[in-house]
């Protein structure tokens, strides 16, 4: 009988993760680093590798005394089949120990998949929709979940006397997650969503969604967008259509004022409130000193930002888990290790949840302004160990 090319692949995939035994020399620990290198979106991939050449730097190289080779490889955005296959030719064909990357929703879902069947523990560095790490008894994220920065926003406009909101978020997973979260919280604590609109993700105008905005005259407008050209559009077509001056309160979560593209985005984004679990002003002595040393390395025309400083945290993770395990690489040891891990990142303090592979951490409350003539998200309040509320009951 002939086996079918999903069961040979199958086949080799198990054959490989058996493979995965107990490596204690010093052959290279190989990591696969899954993100967007070209398109619109191909910052995301560049502020990965900052961050792990940095903290790789900073360790000579290695992770848990052995040397490390990063493989990457491009998805050019939000591709789930092209990520589905590149999982499966990183454990098949290159034997990497650890999937990582993962910059877009979709893309993790589908290497869930991979990431069980080959027993290979898989580190998100970005997507934030709050499943993935449902979806894989092998993923844990060190980034953060849409809904764990938008619940805090919605509390926040509720203690400044905000009772009426529209929301307006890119219809795709992360943006529905950001609706849900935000109306959950609003409603929950006496407020109102007024309207609601899901915009497309590729070239929406805005301006009708402005006019009908400002047509409906709400209070307060909260929004969600994923890093990149989306939020400089949406603020440029608010500020021209005199929403401000028409007395309706903008709020949004940081992808909006995203620190490497605030100098694109410019003086648009002044004054815009915002709830994330990161900024390049961050003033603690760690992410000073990350800030730092991130500009002695690669200069100061690429802002770190928080995918830099995830892409950090990951690699520091796996180095914490892989001291706890004694080198071990096998994915239940891996993903035993890092159940519970907590440590200092240059965001502030930051936990891996034993029960659900989830991030906990501080979620701060911002302002764009203008700081020694750069435009930056000062952070002016904060909510203390944050977990994601679709997981809040775990």
């Amino acid at each position: 009988m002939k086996m079918t090319k999903r069961t040979l692949l199958g086949a080799a995939i198990m054959a490989c993760a058996a493979a995965h035994v107990p490596a204690f020399a010093q052959d290279a620990l190989r990591i696969g680093l899954i993100a967007t290198y070209s398109g619109p979106y191909a910052d995301y991939g560049r502020q990965f590798d900052a961050g792990v050449a940095l903290y790789l730097k900073e360790h000579g190289g290695k992770i848990a005394g052995r040397p490390v080779e990063i493989i990457k490889k491009d998805t050019a955005g939000p591709a789930p089949d092209a990520a589905k296959r590149i999982a499966q030719e990183l454990i098949v064909r290159d034997k990497v120990s650890v999937l990582t990357g993962l910059d877009f929703s979709p893309n993790a879902y589908a290497v869930g998949a991979i990431a069980t069947q080959a027993k290979i523990p898989t580190i998100v560095m970005n997507a934030a929709s709050s499943a993935i790490t449902g979806s894989s008894p092998y993923i844990a994220r060190l980034s953060f979940t849409v809904q764990q920065v938008t619940d805090p926003m919605a509390r926040y406009m509720l203690k400044q006397n905000v009772k009426e909101a529209y929301t307006v978020v890119a219809d795709y997973a992360s943006g529905q997650d950001a609706e849900t979260a935000f109306k959950k919280a609003f409603t929950a604590g006496g407020g109102k969503v007024v309207g609601e609109v899901r915009t497309p993700m590729n070239n929406p105008d805005f301006s009708a969604y402005v006019q009908r905005i400002k047509d409906a005259k709400p209070q307060a407008v909260f929004f969600f967008f994923p890093s990149g050209v989306m939020p400089p559009a949406f603020l440029k077509v608010w500020k021209e259509r005199g929403m401000e001056d028409a007395g309706i309160k903008l709020f949004a979560t940081g992808e909006a004022t995203d620190d490497s593209f605030m100098e694109v985005t410019g003086d648009v984004a002044l004054g815009l409130v915002t709830s994330h679990h990161y900024s390049y002003a961050h003033p603690s002595a760690k992410n000073q000193k990350f800030v730092k040393d991130f500009e002695a390395q690669f200069g100061t025309s690429l802002r770190p930002n928080y995918f830099a400083v995830t892409a950090y945290d990951a690699m520091a993770a796996i180095d914490l888990a892989l001291a706890k395990t004694k080198g071990d690489v096998s994915g239940d040891k891996v993903m035993q290790a890092l159940k519970g891990l907590t440590f200092e990142s240059p965001r502030g303090p930051i936990e891996i949840d034993a029960a659900t592979r989830d991030i906990v951490q501080t979620v701060y409350i911002r302002k764009v302004e203008k700081v020694g003539g750069k435009l930056v998200n000062v952070e002016f309040d904060k909510f203390d160990r944050v977990k994601d509320p679709a997981k809040e009951a775990q």
